[in-house]
């Protein structure tokens, strides 16, 4: 006989009344959970957007006159810093939104299994930009003067390598969270 597993409990907090921005002698805006910035997770969120965000800029400012020399790798890159930087932004609104989400989005296996495809693809196409980078920017910034996209599409990759560790941590922070080690 197979044992049966017990029910799935999903625990909520209780809500903290304490979020809100001081004005004076009042508190304004207490719906917000605005101590969810101030913790690891708010903070990693904050990093990833911001990076991310950086990282958008770099390729859209430099690398879109050469995006068919980079052909395909700065496609890939573009897209996957798109959409990690979209969910992010979308959970880091959830969060500071609502206080319940918080706590039942991060304990749910949807957050780690997003951080670890985030930090695959953020570095799987680092890497691949990278290496075109190398080969068909590179010549020409050896022989054009004030040839600005490959310093600014290195500068990308190598950031967004960042943002993949930075994704790749808050994965297993969410996983385990997601095991119950709080």
């Amino acid at each position: 006989m197979i044992p049966s597993r017990g029910p799935t409990i999903i625990t909520v907090r209780p809500v903290n009344k304490s979020g809100g921005i001081n004005c004076c002698c009042c508190k304004c805006c207490t719906c917000l959970n605005l101590q969810f910035l101030k913790n690891e997770p708010g903070l990693l969120k904050i990093v990833q957007v911001l990076l991310g965000s950086f990282c958008q800029s770099l390729a859209l400012n430099y690398g879109m006159g050469y995006s068919n020399d980079m052909g395909a790798s700065f496609q890939s890159f573009l897209t996957a810093v798109a959409w990690c930087i979209m969910t992010t932004s979308l959970l880091l609104f959830c969060y500071v939104i609502s206080e319940k989400t918080c706590s039942l989005v991060r304990q749910s296996l949807f957050e780690t299994v997003f951080n670890s495809v985030a930090s695959f693809s953020y570095l799987s196409s680092c890497s691949w930009l990278g290496y075109v980078v190398y080969i068909f920017l590179k010549p020409k910034y050896l022989v054009t003067p004030y040839f600005q996209a490959y310093p600014a599409m290195s500068a990308a990759y190598m950031v967004g390598g960042l943002v993949g560790i930075v994704h790749g941590y808050d994965a297993y922070k969410c996983y385990r969270y997601y095991k119950g080690y709080r």
